[in-house]
Order: C-alpha cells, then structure tokens, then sequence
C-alpha cells in the first residue's frame, strides 16, 4: 500500500500564486521548454541542504542547469558494479546523454553531512558507523579528505573539510571513463566551488595555487 497524503495547504497557495504569476507571465517559455526538451549548459551538483539555492546564486532559468543534489554534495569513484547508483547515473546522463559543457561541484559552510563525517571519523557520532546508517557509509566518500585536514586547528578542520569534500568529488569524476574522455578532448570541464552561505561568498577552487580563491 503506497502512503501519500494531500498536499499541506501552504504549498498549494504556492502552487496556486506562482501559476497566476510566474507561470502566466511566462507561458510560451515553459511550453516551449516541454516541446523542445532540456538543453543545459551545465551540471550542477550540491548539498541538499535547504539553505544552499542553486538557482538563486547564479540567477538561472528553467532549462539552464541539470542539477543533481544529494548529502554534502558527493561524487563517489567510478564503480560499475550493477547495483543502485543515483549520483552516478545522473552524472552519465549529464555528460552522455546531455552533452553538458561544465560540471559544477557546490559544497558550502555549515554544512551538516561534513561535520557528520567529522564527527564520525573523531569517534563521536558511533550511529553513523553502524553498517545500517546510509549517511554513515555515503561520508566513508570522504574519509580520505578528512585524513589529509586531521592535523589542523580544531577552528579551521570543518571548513577545510567542506572544501576537501568538493576536491574529492572533482577527483572522482575523473575515475568515470567518459568523463575523463570529455575533459581531454575538451568538451567537458569542471570547476569547484565553495559558498559561505551566511556571508554570500562565494569561492573557487584555483589548480594553479591549489587553493580557493574568491570569485572576481
């Protein structure tokens, strides 16, 4: 038995408000839209977190970015083992299917799943080991961050953490074979962001000085 109730009655004025405005002002843009089918520029993939809107911080349209969000804003490596993988499949239709031009990796301060890794790699969230927890074994991604930001002032480990969690993403996206294929023959390039969302600012990852910089 499928359990789904009606809609709370916030949303449907929501609904109601934005078909009466959005919607009318802009009726030929979503009808074209649905006829002509999805062609974005990029890729976007972040947090789940409410507080990070993809859309508002670049002002884009419907149709303009594929966006794909799960926990902190994760890549896992490359494994094509036949079993359940979201972020995997959205990053292959992406690039294979879309033909997206730039994949955009946005993690962001504050950010909940990073310090559930943290916490569960110092030894103070033992839930999040548990072979049950599918946040627990969705941050194993970023162990391997976390060791290389473990020695560093309690103060600044959580945003380096934020920001490792970014890199890791971007350097497992190049274990996807078609990925690495679209980046060589330059089709296809990826960029790392990072967004302090109490400040508004944002910053990006600059390979030259293997650092983030502030975006001018």
């Amino acid at each position: 038995m499928i359990h789904a109730r009606p809609l709370p009655a916030y949303l449907i004025q929501r609904f109601h408000g934005w078909r009466a405005t959005a919607y009318q002002d802009n009726r030929a843009w979503y009808r074209r839209l649905a006829a002509s089918g999805q062609h974005p520029r990029a890729m976007v993939i972040s947090c789940c977190d409410s507080r990070v809107h993809v859309t508002s911080i670049f002002g884009a349209d419907e149709g303009e970015f594929f966006i794909h969000r799960n926990i902190a804003g994760l890549v896992p490596p490359y494994t094509p083992d036949g079993k359940n993988h979201g972020t995997s499949a959205a990053v292959e239709y992406a690039v294979t299917s879309l033909g997206v031009a730039h994949i955009v990796v946005l993690g962001h301060s504050n950010c909940g799943g990073v310090k559930g890794c943290h916490d569960m790699c110092t030894g103070h969230a033992p839930q999040l080991e548990e072979k049950t927890s599918f946040v627990g074994r969705w941050m194993d991604i970023l162990r391997p961050g976390f060791e290389k930001v473990a020695h560093m002032p309690a103060d600044t480990i959580l945003p380096a953490l934020e920001k490792q969690a970014v890199l890791t993403s971007l350097e497992n996206l190049m274990t996807f074979p078609f990925v690495a294929d679209a980046v060589k023959d330059e089709t296809l390039t990826l960029h790392g962001l990072w967004n302090n969302t109490g400040e508004g600012e944002l910053e990006h990852y600059d390979a030259t000085r293997d650092a983030f910089v502030p975006v001018g």
